[in-house]
């Protein structure tokens, strides 16, 4: 699922087009389980070429500290899209330092806190980004995840809701609302889910996806699905890696570990970095590996 926080190279260079322009003026489980289907996604040569021009804007030009803050933000996002962390994460706290009220750092910087199990700070980060812009509706979802994998799951389940009520016609929402709920009953979890199935367009992918949830549609199905109405090159690759990881999550719950590890690791290799479910892929897997050690001694 892509979080709208996703910054293209050709919105990115967009964008720092017009930037520059001011900086100028002012002189600043089935037979697929075990493959993958879909050659992993490479960084788009644009993005190399966008990250030269980023680089050598903040080495070169003089720029004032908001237009400083704005580019190594714009550098970190796309860092973070090829799965280079450390280095967006240091661009993103570089963001902080020069704009402090930046909401859209501190919400990578507290994904990144959840990632590596560093709870509390990362909910103090997600609390930061609605204090700053309280209408940052991914902030629900981040610090709902945060929450959800810190074992707070009442909280969780507020925040899911709260995001889930922002748009009830996403489907992507109404499957976390529900992974989110099933920690406390799977079967009034999938009851909720098939009522908020009815708000959703039938032909949308994300459909396709709750509908497996709900037993309608087989993993089959669903990966056959995937191959069709597809708008761009990494499209395939993109609901590959989201379907992965929801049939990881119901394989989970059925207590079918192994399965569930293979399908987050084929939730990993399709290299869509910047998708909630490859972010979470990993944290899931190393979940899983240390419940399996655990039952096999």
């Amino acid at each position: 699922m892509n979080q709208k926080m996703r910054t293209t190279a050709v919105a990115v260079l967009a964008g720092m087009s017009i930037f520059l322009t001011g900086c100028i003026s002012t002189q600043s489980g089935g037979s697929e389980l075990g493959k993958v289907m879909v050659s992993p996604v490479t960084p788009d040569y644009k993005l190399e070429i966008t990250l030269a021009k980023l680089n050598e804007i903040l080495s070169a030009v003089d720029l004032t500290d908001g237009q400083r803050a704005r580019f190594h933000y714009d550098r970190g996002v796309i860092y973070d899209s090829v799965g280079l962390r450390i280095l967006s994460r240091i661009d993103f706290h570089q963001a902080l330092k020069l704009q402090p009220n930046l909401a859209d750092a501190y919400n990578f910087i507290g994904i990144y806190y959840t990632q590596e199990g560093e709870f509390e700070s990362a909910y103090e980060a997600f609390d930061a980004v609605l204090e700053l812009s309280p209408e940052y509706d991914y902030a629900f979802l981040n610090r709902g995840i945060a929450l959800y994998y810190g074992e707070r799951d009442e909280l969780a389940i507020a925040d899911m809701q709260s995001f889930y009520s922002l748009e009830p016609k996403d489907g992507y929402r109404a499957l976390w609302l529900y992974l989110t709920e099933s920690k406390q009953g799977i079967e009034v979890a999938k009851t909720h889910l098939a009522e908020n199935r009815t708000q959703l367009a039938n032909n949308a992918w994300s459909s396709i996806l709750v509908d497996y949830y709900l037993g309608k549609n087989s993993k089959e199905q669903v990966f056959t699905a995937a191959k069709q109405g597809l708008s761009h090159p990494n499209e395939y690759a993109e609901r590959l890696c989201e379907a992965y990881f929801y049939i990881a999550k119901i394989a989970q719950q059925q207590g079918q570990y192994s399965d569930a590890a293979n399908y987050f690791r084929l939730t990993l290799a399709t290299n869509i970095y910047d998708f909630v479910e490859h972010r979470y892929a990993r944290v899931e897997l190393a979940q899983l590996n240390a419940k399996m050690k655990q039952q096999s001694e």
